[in-house]
């Protein structure tokens, strides 16, 4: 019984430091202004975040190694990109880090993806919002402010995160 309880206890602290630890990674924080960035939306083709103020904009960032990430991606394509494809209000990036175009279209191709999934091999638009830990996703309102900030995959986290967003296109209507 006393391992039980030692085990238990370990892994309740091994938790509590994992999900502070990762807090101090997050450079752009909730309640902030959404910091610009460039991306490549095609080879030799950017855009600026800047360029969506006005719009709902879901920021995610992954990689194909990541496990978690690899989890997380369906659930974009399914419930968060096929809901919101159609909607003007509503723009999904999704950032490989440390991938180039030829590495995000294999993925796309091997998965059978329709979301929009481009590179960020230097880490440019991901040094931005983090040091480190993914995914990552950051959800920003109309007026450019992130309301939502969160690490790693977590199907309830992820369930809250969509609430959010259906409840920010539907605020002015």
């Amino acid at each position: 019984m006393k391992t039980k309880q030692l085990i238990l206890t370990f892994l309740a602290i091994i938790f509590t430091i994992n999900i502070f630890a990762q807090d101090e990674f997050t450079t752009a924080k909730k309640g902030e202004k959404a910091t610009d960035f460039i991306f490549e939306t095609a080879p030799g083709k950017t855009q600026k975040l800047s360029d969506l103020k006005g719009k709902v904009v879901w920021i995610n960032f992954f990689a194909t190694w990541c496990p978690p990430c690899r989890e997380e991606l369906p659930h974009l394509q399914k419930e968060v990109y096929d809901k919101y494809k159609n909607n003007d209000d509503f723009v999904l990036i999704i950032l490989g880090r440390e991938h180039y175009w030829d590495e995000i279209n294999k993925v796309k191709a091997e998965h059978g993806f329709t979301m929009p999934i481009y590179p960020d091999p230097e880490r440019k638009v991901f040094s931005v919002y983090a040091e480190q830990n993914i995914p990552r996703n950051f959800i920003i309102d109309k007026d450019g402010i992130i309301v939502v900030s969160s690490v790693g995959f977590n199907e309830k986290e992820f369930e809250s995160a969509k609430q959010k967003v259906e409840i920010l296109l539907n605020k002015f209507l």
